[in-house]
């Protein structure tokens, strides 16, 4: 992992915080529930926040970015990512602008060209394809559930109770989320909309959930996102694949599994990671629909044992959705 970078710019909460905290308290009296923890502000909420933000980012994480950008580690939430997706997508931040900087920074050397790249990409290319799919996809696309996915989100998730958790990635993220309403895209796939997928909950609820617990959770980014790239609920229409992984992939990009009760490379027995053992009861249960995938035909062959197989759907079936 490389070395943290210095702090971004603070937050400075100002009369509007106190009043909107104030706010907050007195629905909370009334008896209005909120998710979450509450704290000081964390995300900006005016255009100079976020372009001072904007500028630490291009100083001091871009450069990691393209080397960066998929991993996960407990020291670090943030590591190559700006967290300015809510900026964006509020309209605090043009992209225009911040890919003309970031193609400045590659330009004069302060970022090297693949770092520079995979972030203008993700501004100019796939942010823009979720804003187009959102007005072409017809208005029941929230509603689709190819894989059948029936179980409801439990209650320890949905209220983001990450002590409940011992799996260390899911509780890191969940707490993350708790406290910050963020998390960048490898938690949210691989970790929790991984979770999600591996134990069949429905993905309309899991795309609302993302909307309400994540600070820049719009609903052109949900839909597409949640119910199709991350649940695979979509027949293939945003991703040819389901984004589900075990174990052993989230320890090839993070730092969890060393400090984690869970073993990532066993998928039986009381120190089977959830992940691996989930990934495995997912490919079984959807055996039908997923084997004229290539890539996930040859991960099912590879799993071919009766009498593991069998094992591993029991497990799995008695694991539920409890808290890992």
């Amino acid at each position: 992992m490389p070395t943290p970078p210095p702090a971004p710019p603070p937050i400075v909460e100002d009369d509007i915080d106190a009043q909107v905290r104030r706010d907050l308290d007195r629905w909370a009296a009334d008896g209005v529930r909120f998710v979450g923890r509450d704290g000081p502000r964390r995300h900006p909420a005016t255009h100079a926040e976020a372009q001072a933000r904007l500028a630490h980012f291009l100083a001091h994480r871009l450069p990691g970015y393209a080397r960066y950008a998929d991993v996960m580690s407990v020291d670090d939430p943030l590591l190559a990512h700006s967290a300015l997706s809510s900026s964006f997508n509020f309209g605090l931040l043009d992209p225009e602008p911040a890919i003309r900087a970031a193609e400045q920074a590659w330009r004069t050397g302060a970022a090297p060209r693949p770092a520079a790249e995979s972030f203008i990409r993700g501004l100019l290319g796939w942010r823009e394809f979720l804003w187009q799919l959102y007005w072409y996809f017809e208005p029941p696309y929230r509603g689709a559930n190819w894989l059948a996915a029936t179980e409801p989100l439990p209650q320890w998730f949905a209220e983001l109770d990450a002590d409940a958790v011992e799996a260390r990635c899911l509780a890191d993220v969940l707490a993350s989320v708790r406290d910050g309403a963020w998390t960048h895209h490898s938690p949210r796939l691989l970790v929790l909309g991984n979770y999600a997928l591996q134990r069949g909950w429905r993905p309309a609820e899991l795309a609302d959930w993302f909307q309400r617990c994540f600070v820049d959770g719009t609903d052109w980014v949900m839909n597409a996102t949640a119910v199709g790239m991350s649940q695979y609920a979509d027949l293939a229409r945003i991703d040819t694949r389901p984004y589900a992984v075990g174990g052993t992939d989230i320890d090839e990009i993070s730092d969890y599994c060393a400090g984690c009760r869970y073993v990532p490379e066993r998928a039986l027995g009381d120190l089977a990671c959830p992940y691996t053992g989930g990934f495995e009861s997912f490919l079984h249960r959807n055996r039908d629909r997923l084997v004229a995938d290539p890539r996930l035909a040859a991960e099912l062959d590879s799993r071919d044992d009766p009498e593991h197989r069998e094992a591993v759907l029991a497990q799995e079936e008695k694991r539920g959705s409890t808290p890992p």
